[in-house]
């Protein structure tokens, strides 16, 4: 994923570049039909892929600072429940711990209204491919 383009499976489910803290991108999805889960509240499924997509752009983000290309594939994505979202906006960023040659681990938070208050987080790992030309 490009910093500035999102996947098609994103932009289906409203997903937006909603700004940058600390270069990073920040990914927003609005409550709508799509992502309903029980009703009145986001489904998990909806929240895990708002934080997969954050994650993915935070990895780009840093991957492009740093003028490496990659193919990033991920290798397993461990999610955190912490609190049903509600019928508004959810917002995800994610943080690059390490980014080695090969492999790279991203945690990433959703929040809705308040980002001291995680609706959601995760742990991901991602395998990093050489380009070939």
């Amino acid at each position: 994923m490009k910093r500035d383009q999102l996947p098609p499976y994103a932009l289906t489910m409203g997903m937006t570049f909603a700004g940058i803290v600390d270069d990073i991108p920040v990914i927003a999805m609005d409550f709508a039909e799509r992502a309903l889960g029980r009703p009145g509240f986001l489904h998990g499924g909806a929240i895990g892929s708002l934080l997969e997509t954050a994650g993915f752009a935070a990895l780009a983000a840093d991957l492009a600072r740093r003028g490496v290309e990659a193919h990033i594939k991920p290798i397993n994505i461990n999610i955190e429940y912490l609190r049903s979202g509600l019928p508004e906006p959810i917002f995800a960023v994610g943080n690059v711990l390490r980014a080695g040659r090969r492999v790279a681990n991203v945690q990433v938070e959703a929040w809705q209204g308040d980002r001291t208050r995680p609706v959601a987080s995760c742990w991901m790992n991602i395998q990093l491919l050489p380009v070939m030309d």
